[in-house]
């Protein structure tokens, strides 16, 4: 993925430059380096299943909420 600005006969410097920028911007291309940058660990299975329980709990509390709410 080349992104380049050439440079047109009566344009700055300093214009070519914010062209460029902007088309580095609108490419997407500095947040895939940043996420590419980080290394991410796969969740292991004991993290896994302890996030399921606490989104289990969370569900019960809340339908207990919904139930107890009409009253």
């Amino acid at each position: 993925m080349a992104i380049y600005a050439i440079r047109k006969a009566d344009e700055s410097n300093d214009r070519v430059q914010q062209r460029f920028k902007q088309q580095v911007q609108k490419s997407g291309l500095i947040k895939m380096m940043r996420e590419r940058n980080v290394r991410k660990k796969k969740p292991n299975k004991r993290l896994g299943r302890l996030r399921a329980l606490k989104r289990e709990e969370f569900r019960t509390a809340n339908r207990k909420k919904k139930f107890y709410s009409n009253m």
